[in-house]
């Protein structure tokens, strides 16, 4: 053995990397200056042989085994830092040849890591995470992971056959941030995080901040970049820059992918899960959605669940990583130019993201690190007990960028133009569906006020980077100011959903007409507080798994049918922009079903596409009369005609425009009797002619319609000098057009 190499070994340090238990490799490993010398050392535990071959160097440098658990090391003349490469030869006698990992430097600075601990590092999924990018012409992956309280961190893969004591990462400094380059490893390779915890326990964790991941059950992270697909959207991303759609039609469509048949055997695509055997691919989806919702005029698509998820139960609370579209319907560069079509056809996109708690898993982010990284380590606050998972601890500025790059990333990578941020009630309040076991805030209350302040950052940092883009609060509590800006104490989403209106809505709907007498108020209770917020009003997916909205409304068929058209009718005249459940404008029988695909064969197939119909010329009739949304968010735009006919469960009010358009009348009976010459204020004289009628025969109706322009009488009625006797079919909405 060289006796000069082996004075210059540190033996207490060796021990540390042989040992698997280095957080600083680096200090010994890779090309390090010895006066006039250089001294590499190289950790290889399966090497029989190590060669060094230096740039520019003609001979050699045989590498001495300096201990038997396979350190090698060498001295040679040159002056650090000098490129070179490693030949192996391992103990199955195969050779290699490749870069060493250790004599590349550390490529994260300061400054981001400073950024990263301190806050402002929102685009923290550019620095963390594995990104394949080249070192002085040598192609590889840089790895970083954030793991505070480790001992030590290894990359491991296929690439090292999962050996944790090949690639052990370099810790920066006090960031809690380990990082390597390794390389040779490029897109495709999989990958995984060896973390030896502060309980000597070895976990194997996936990437959080992976972009792709093998299919489910597997769930090894795979290293991928973004340069392969080509976006053709720069003209909608301009336009969508300028948009403001407080006075502009909103109407969602709310779809669940796999709820749709593929045509043929060329739109599916096979998976080993237990889904549908044959799921549709992201082109035949982007085809299918596209053309139904130009059908019917609406202009965005919400994506229910997409992220990949555990298992084979579909839901928010089995996300599995944040960054990664579900791979059952095709690659992350198919879901990319999903998104790119329906910008094409003029349809913007919208998903769902869950981003108040995670699901426990031995790969995820559960004790992460061995502790209580992501979460809060006091099982009172992090525990969420509705569903067994984990809140996340806003109260650490790494978790508050973290969260915040998921949202800023589905912005920047997929084009995505906005986000329905479920579950706000678990992040607002601790004591959120919990008997006893909560810890209040600093001044005794029951509001997570890290969480708050979370929103509100999220709110500013999101309408500044991704201009244009909308984020949407799913929010069963009665939290103040949810839509108001952050500059007034308000969290800054763009719309909440209405889910008291929804409610109120859907116990009148499921009502006998006899009954609804007695419940008259509630179909206007939200009324009430309709201008404290900016609201959609919501029929989801969610609210249609035990039944479907056809199913809500009593009584045979055909007065479903005709309740049905109403109710829609309601839905489409009442202030607030709209979200609506895909298969339910079909008048479904059956109720949503994830996993399940939507079936469109009828025991009566007219009768639900005379519903399907009417439900398609009211949308039109949305986009089209400016009265139906301009002044959504102002009373100004809401007028009551009459809304004390509880006997005869009439409602009548006004819809106004906020300039040049007409001022709309609606009638709506939700009582299974005719009114021939029902009398109904109208606020001044002119004519009032009907534009749309749930009781046409087109429709399936009897054909109960306002057949001629009535002309206002000056008679005293609903409070209104003027006055018109008009027909009232059963169970309708009926919609005049004010002409002068």
């Amino acid at each position: 053995m060289n006796k000069k190499l082996y004075a210059l070994m540190d033996w207490a340090e060796i021990e540390a990397i042989t040992y698997s238990e280095s957080v600083h490799p680096f200090r010994l490993l890779g090309p390090h200056a010895a006066g006039k010398d250089a001294v590499v050392q190289a950790f290889l535990p399966n090497a029989k042989s190590v060669t060094l071959y230096a740039e520019k160097s003609k001979n050699p440098v045989p590498m001495e085994l300096m201990d038997e658990s396979g350190y090698f090391a060498c001295i040679l003349k040159k002056k650090v830092p000098f490129k070179y490469e490693l030949e192996v030869i391992d103990k199955d006698g195969r050779q290699s040849r490749f870069y060493d990992p250790y004599e590349f430097p550390p490529q994260i600075t300061d400054r981001a890591l400073k950024k990263f601990n301190t806050g402002g590092n929102y685009k923290s999924y550019e620095m963390l995470g594995a990104h394949p990018i080249e070192i002085e012409e040598v192609v590889g992956t840089l790895f970083s992971v954030w793991a505070p309280e480790a001992q030590r961190v290894s990359v491991v893969g296929d690439f090292n056959e999962w050996d944790g004591r090949i690639h052990e990462m370099e810790r920066r400094g006090d960031s809690g941030v380990f990082e390597i380059f390794i390389p040779g490893v490029r897109a495709g390779a999989l990958y995984k995080y060896e973390i030896k915890t502060a309980q000597d326990n070895i976990v194997l964790k996936s990437d959080p901040y992976a972009i792709d991941s093998e299919m489910p059950p597997g769930d090894a992270s795979i290293v991928s970049d973004f340069s392969s697909f080509k976006w053709t959207d720069s003209e909608w991303m301009d336009k969508r820059r300028k948009a403001n759609f407080d006075d502009k039609p909103l109407s969602i469509y709310e779809v669940n992918l796999l709820n749709y048949l593929p045509q043929s055997a060329e739109d599916a695509s096979d998976g080993d899960v237990k889904a549908p055997s044959r799921l549709p691919s992201y082109s035949a989806l982007a085809r299918a959605a596209a053309g139904e919702m130009k059908d019917m005029g609406y202009t965005h698509i919400c994506l229910a669940p997409f992220l990949e998820y555990e298992g084979d139960s579909w839901g928010y609370e089995n996300t599995r990583n944040y960054f990664i579209p579900t791979k059952r319907h095709g690659s992350r560069e198919e879901f990319a130019a999903f998104v790119d079509y329906m910008h094409s056809e003029g349809i913007g996109v919208i998903m769902e993201l869950n981003i108040s708690d995670f699901v426990k898993s031995l790969s995820g982010l559960e004790g992460f690190d061995g502790t209580a990284l992501y979460e809060n380590e006091d099982y009172r606050i992090s525990c969420r007990p509705d569903r067994d998972s984990l809140k996340f601890d806003y109260s650490k500025t790494e978790v508050v960028n973290f969260m915040i790059g998921v949202c800023l990333f589905w912005a920047d990578k997929y084009h995505i133009d906005g986000i329905n941020v479920l579950d706000l009630a678990p992040m607002l309040y601790r004591d959120f569906q919990k008997s006893g076991d909560w810890v209040p805030n600093i001044y005794g209350g029951p509001q997570d006020l890290a969480a708050v302040d979370f929103l509100k950052t999220l709110t500013s940092v999101f309408h500044r980077e991704a201009e244009g883009g909308l984020l949407i609060a799913v929010d069963s509590s009665a939290w103040p100011g949810t839509t108001a800006g952050t500059q007034d104490d308000g969290l800054g989403f763009d719309f909440k959903w209405n889910l008291g209106w929804k409610n109120d809505f859907l116990s009148y709907m499921r009502l006998d007409p006899i009954y609804r007498t007695h419940h008259y108020g509630e179909l206007f209770f939200s009324l009430v507080y309709a201008y404290s917020e900016k609201f959609i009003l919501s029929l989801s997916m969610r609210d249609f798994t035990q039944e479907s909205l056809m199913n809500v409304f009593p009584g045979d068929d055909d007065h479903k049918f005709s309740c049905m058209k109403a109710a829609l009718g309601l839905f489409l005249t009442f202030p607030g922009k709209k979200l609506f459940s895909m298969g339910q404008g079909y008048a479904e029988r059956d109720p949503f079903r994830p996993d399940t695909p939507i079936n469109r064969t009828y025991d009566k197939f007219e009768a639900h596409e005379q519903v399907h119909q009417c439900f398609k010329d009211m949308m039109s009739l949305y986009t089209r009369e400016k009265a139906l949304y301009e002044l959504d968010q102002e009373s100004e735009g809401f007028e009551w005609i009459n809304c004390i006919s509880a006997n005869e469960n009439i409602f009548v009010y006004l819809r106004k425009p906020k300039s040049d358009g007409k001022m709309l009348l609606i009638v709506l009976n939700f009582e299974n009797i005719p009114r021939k010459k029902y009398r109904v204020g109208v606020p001044d004289k002119g004519h009032y002619k009907e534009i749309f009628n749930t009781d046409a025969e087109i429709y399936g109706g009897f054909d109960f319609r306002n057949t001629k322009v009535y002309e206002a009488e000056k008679w005293e009625y609903d409070n209104r000098e003027y006055s018109i006797a008009i027909k009232v079919p059963p169970l309708s909405c009926i919609i005049f057009e004010c002409e002068d």
